[in-house]
């Protein structure tokens, strides 16, 4: 590990008269933990963490609007409200308190919003194109919308610096300001559009309006797109003499974006995810910092501190944005200090972060649940100043190894009985399609953690109740998951595969017609079918009773699985629920699909049925620990949600506290497993 004094993460940076402590940024990004439009406490707890953690420049508001007619998509802050000032400068003063720079993102979303939310005005951008993510259909700003959002960037900008920031960040990738530039957006055929000049001129007309209006000791940066990467979009020329052009009108810094954000599949590429190489656009920021005099910063799957300090070392930028890394770690940088780095909680690029504001309303990390929970929960887990208790945890899925992680952060004496040699659970699973590999370093953070804990890892042992009594436990958490559910069928259970079947290999070499059904919703019946889509001499047809495909995998992760399914022609299905399978006298399968819609029933010929529908708890030992235990399992959910012990006595005879966590009480998701543990044995 570098030392200090030679890590060039952890070197100074003087951008303008403000020094950073060091190198690492937060880059902007919106996790919609705002109240009214404003970054009251939840939100100043989350950026304060970061600061806290080590972070030398944290960037709030992620799209923070500038006006009305620019409504929130994605629980973005109303920066046109005068109250937003004191929320800015509370926010600020505790950044600054622990050692960090902070700055705020602003825009006008332009298209990037719809037209059905806040005081239904009409959408605006430079052209009457629909934007294809938030499906708004905009109309052309006129001269008179085109002064009026002048001077609301204007004024946002002065309550930004009103409220104690050290700078602004102006977007310019998917919202107003880039609609003008990009020629695949700009269609107009007055002085705001056609040539370049022309494209520019609204932009510039901002930048210059906002450094009037701040001053010019106010820092000023722009985060633009240098290449959309697509057919008729703007060019990376193009967008440098542009940059060159911001830089002269006031611009401090710029920030850099390889393609762009309107369609779900640019998106994935433009903010990389799961499965792509780490840190993609390195080096077309590097040549664009070689070819610009203003810092340049970047953020796109720099996931790790190797990546980061290799952009570094190798001047293709000035700060390096890790942005979803410090949402998996808000502590990042000060593990690279203490020299702990091997201790980082790993970004594993699943981008649940970004998938979980449209899908549960605000970011989560996939394995970090304390993220956006500061206010709850702690990154850091004190040690216990109670009594140590002797502990058991059964399973070694997520929900397994972190209630055994934090039960060791506490002090206490823990068992882990895993029954497989590798332990993972249902991630282990998903693992197994090679796309998502990476999501195995969930597993194995916790299990190094857990060793440097002192937890006694008892891997390839099957416990039951005499080997769980016989530790004398005070608790006992039973983690023991779940295992695929095939009763919704009225006939036929017996003659069907499951996804796990898929994932485990234990189907082997299919062939012929495979129909996939998925009642889930979620990830695992697309991995299995992106998984089958390896095989040859197949014909999948992925079937679903639901009005959408996959409707818990967001923007992020949906591009990848339909390239692939896609490339192998599967057919799509939507609105059949599978009832049925029997066998037919030539041995294949005979499916019977119901229309709910139709009141109709279909039926398919095939060589294999796989279906998805959760999982059912495995809680045979839990219900035989039940009558030996104090609590007879109830949860206290008060205490629970309050962050306080767990002291229910329902069986005054009882020998020890137990409880279910995962999967072992439902079919959930990792994330889910994960703050069942966190929560319940961080006040044990």
């Amino acid at each position: 590990m570098p030392s200090a004094i030679l890590d060039p993460l952890l070197q100074p940076f003087r951008l303008k008269h403000l020094t950073l402590r060091n190198r690492v940024v937060s880059t902007s990004h919106e996790p919609a933990f705002g109240e009214d439009g404003m970054p009251k406490d939840r939100y100043r707890a989350y950026h304060v963490e970061k600061a806290r953690g080590g972070v030398g420049l944290t960037m709030i508001g992620g799209s923070a609007v500038v006006s009305p007619d620019s409504p929130p998509a994605f629980g973005n802050l109303l920066l046109y409200r005068d109250d937003i000032v004191p929320w800015l400068r509370r926010l600020a003063d505790e950044v600054h308190e622990a050692g960090a720079a902070v700055m705020c993102q602003v825009t006008h979303l332009g298209r990037r919003t719809s037209n059905f939310t806040g005081d239904w005005l009409p959408v605006v951008s430079a052209s009457p194109l629909r934007e294809p993510a938030h499906r708004a259909f905009p109309k052309a700003a006129e001269p008179w919308d085109l002064d009026r959002i002048v001077a609301d960037y204007a004024s946002a900008a002065v309550r930004c610096r009103e409220g104690g920031l050290d700078g602004i960040e102006l977007e310019a990738y998917g919202h107003l300001l880039d609609s003008f530039l990009s020629p695949a957006t700009n269609h107009r055929d007055d002085e705001w559009g056609g040539g370049l000049e022309n494209r520019m001129a609204f932009p510039r007309r901002v930048i210059r309006a906002v450094r009037e209006a701040v001053g010019p000791d106010f820092i000023v940066g722009i985060r633009m797109s240098l290449d959309e990467a697509q057919p008729g979009g703007l060019t990376f020329d193009e967008a440098l003499t542009a940059a060159r052009r911001y830089a002269a009108d006031g611009i401090d810094f710029i920030s850099t974006v390889h393609g762009s954000i309107e369609r779900d599949a640019s998106l994935a590429k433009a903010i990389p995810s799961i499965g792509t190489p780490l840190g993609p656009y390195l080096d077309f920021t590097g040549e664009i910092k070689r070819r610009l005099s203003v810092p340049v910063m970047h953020a796109a799957r720099i996931a790790d501190v190797a990546t980061a300090r290799h952009a570094l070392r190798e001047g293709l930028l000035d700060l390096v944005g890790m942005t979803r890394a410090q949402i998996a770690d808000p502590h990042l940088v000060a593990k690279v200090r203490a020299g702990q780095e091997d201790r980082i909680r790993p970004c594993v690029g699943a981008s649940y972060c970004l998938d979980a504001i449209y899908d549960s309303g605000d970011t989560k990390c996939v394995h970090n649940p304390a993220i956006g929970r500061e206010l709850h929960l702690p990154h850091i887990v004190p040690r216990t100043t109670g009594r140590h208790r002797k502990a058991v945890v059964v399973g070694g899925g997520p929900a397994g190894l972190e209630a055994a992680r934090v039960l060791g952060e506490r002090g206490h004496d823990v068992v882990l009985f895993e029954a497989s040699d590798q332990p993972g659970g249902q991630i282990r699973l998903a693992a197994s399609n090679p796309r998502r590999a990476d999501l195995i370093q969930i597993v194995d953070w916790r299990l190094a953690e857990c060793k440097i804990l002192g937890v006694d890892l008892r891997l390839g042992t099957y416990a039951e109740a005499d080997d769980v009594l016989a530790e004398h436990p005070d608790l006992v958490i039973v983690a023991t998951g779940g295992l695929p559910n095939r009763s919704f069928l009225t006939a036929g259970e017996d003659l069907v595969s499951d996804t796990w079947d898929v994932l485990t290999g234990s189907l082997r070499r299919p062939r012929g017609e495979i129909l996939v059904y998925d009642d889930h919703g979620g990830y695992p019946a697309m991995d299995a079918t992106e998984v089958l889509t390896a095989s040859p001499d197949v014909r999948i047809e992925y079937v679903t009773p639901e009005r959408a495909l996959a409707p818990d995998v967001g923007s992020m992760n949906s591009p990848a699985y339909l390239r692939a399914f896609t490339a192998h022609g599967v057919t799509i299905t939507l609105a059949r629920r599978l009832r049925s399978v029997r066998r037919t006298g030539d041995g294949r399968l005979a499916a019977t699909l119901y229309s709910e819609y139709a009141d109709t029933e279909t039926e398919r010929l095939v060589d294999h049925v796989i279906v998805e529908h959760g999982t059912l708890p495995t809680d045979e030992l839990y219900v035989e620990l039940l009558p030996g235990s104090s609590n007879l399992g109830e949860v206290d959910h008060r205490a629970l949600l309050a962050n306080e012990q767990q002291s229910v006595v329902r069986n005054e005879a009882g020998r020890y506290q137990l409880f279910r966590v995962g999967d072992a009480v439902a079919s959930r998701n990792i994330h889910a497993a994960i703050h069942d543990a966190l929560r319940l044995c961080l006040p044990a």
